[in-house]
């Protein structure tokens, strides 16, 4: 993320120390085998990366440490990446791309999977181009900016029979599992209250009026048209997120504040920071907050019987966690690797991949971001249907 401070490390997959604390609670892909297999020698998913940003960068490190993907191909706008990224990765000149000649790639046979990591306004345009040229897809989240945008690009997908899955690389991180089984399994009775805050500040405060080009690549999510939003579309669809799978339910209500401005040049087109409120079936409710004008990193889920939280705990980690009784102790692991991986495996064997990183998952939390925007602009409690 440009300009963001964010902990942009990638470690090689593998287990840490205190890594048999707890390790029973993680899911059969993250444990470690007394006889490992011989090393993986069949075929390998070939994964396009469209748009050749800092994400990507990470994603290309994920793929090098995989075992069922391989960089086969690239995307891009700059002809001086693809230069120096078709020498780095070894990428054939017949699987570089443009943005103009995109389509192309329908002739591509070495070519399986496009993992699109352009500004949210592109997900829409690429998703669907890939589509048509038969190639599974990735999108980073959020997975479009309107909730029409992502039933189109599920409508599209299905309609030429290939997968659409979000970039949720939390979902498969083990700290991540492990709250999410607190929360759904009532480990400390029901969850009644979630705090979750992720922020980063973006900006300097000794020169607020520094004037910013918004049709500067770099300055793109200050950019309305190609954020749909500011920091709540970043970075707050991962309160959103946490709040969902650890308590396995879907809000019923939310309202939500604006908050302040400091940099109203910077922040012209979208907000700076914002503050909502969910509420949920069960009646546990969720207070979060996300702004590009401060650093904040936390989860917290406090139920009957005790609490559990993670701090660092929404960012790239490490992480670190607690619950009323223990500490939490889990590996560090390659998140980009460990989601490819899974979503390549599912994809090699021509299986479905699961609810719960498709395009569907990615709708639900664009209603739900739509909805906080409204709640935000009106004042007003808005429900959700």
């Amino acid at each position: 993320m440009k300009k963001i401070s964010r902990r942009s490390f990638v470690n090689k997959f593998g287990l840490g120390v205190g890594a048999s604390i707890a390790i029973t609670t993680l899911p059969s892909f993250l444990l470690p085998t007394e006889n490992p297999k011989r090393p993986y020698s069949g075929k390998k998913l070939n994964i396009a990366l469209c748009g050749l940003g800092n994400y990507a960068s990470m994603l290309a490190s994920g793929i090098e440490a995989s075992t069922y993907c391989k960089l086969a191909g690239i995307v891009t706008g700059t002809p001086a990446k693809a230069s120096a990224w078709k020498k780095q990765f070894n990428i054939p000149e017949k699987n570089s791309y443009n943005y103009q000649n995109f389509d192309q790639i329908v002739n591509n046979k070495d070519i399986d999977l496009v993992y699109i990591v352009l500004p949210n306004g592109l997900h829409k345009e690429f998703t669907i181009r890939a589509a048509k040229a038969g190639k599974h897809v990735i999108t980073e989240k959020p997975m479009a900016i309107s909730v029409e945008d992502c039933k189109e690009m599920i409508k599209t997908c299905d309609e030429h029979n290939v997968q659409l899955a979000v970039g949720y690389r939390l979902h498969y991180e083990p700290y991540h599992i492990e709250i999410k089984r607190l929360g759904q399994e009532k480990v400390f009775g029901q969850v009644r209250f979630i705090g979750a805050s992720l922020g980063y500040k973006t900006y300097d405060t000794v020169n607020l009026q520094t004037h910013l080009d918004k049709s500067d690549p770099a300055e793109w999510r200050l950019n309305k048209k190609l954020s749909g939003g500011g920091p709540l579309m970043d970075l707050g669809i991962y309160c959103i997120q946490s709040c969902r799978y650890v308590l396995g339910e879907e809000p019923v209500a939310v309202t939500a504040q604006f908050g302040p401005v400091h940099d109203k040049i910077r922040f012209s087109e979208t907000e700076e920071t914002i503050i909502w409120q969910m509420e949920f079936p069960s009646g546990a409710v969720a207070n979060c907050e996300t702004s590009c004008g401060f650093n904040i990193d936390k989860f917290h889920a406090s139920a009957d019987e005790g609490f559990f939280e993670l701090s660092p705990a929404l960012s790239y980690g490490p992480f670190a966690g607690r619950t009323s009784e223990k500490e939490l102790k889990f590996p560090t692991i390659n998140q980009q690797q460990t989601q490819l991986d899974e979503i390549a495996r599912l994809l090699l064997e021509n299986k479905k991949l699961p609810d719960h990183i498709t395009g569907h998952e990615g709708l639900k939390d664009i209603k739900i971001i739509n909805a906080i925007y409204e709640a935000a602009q009106t004042g007003t409690k808005v429900w959700l249907k």
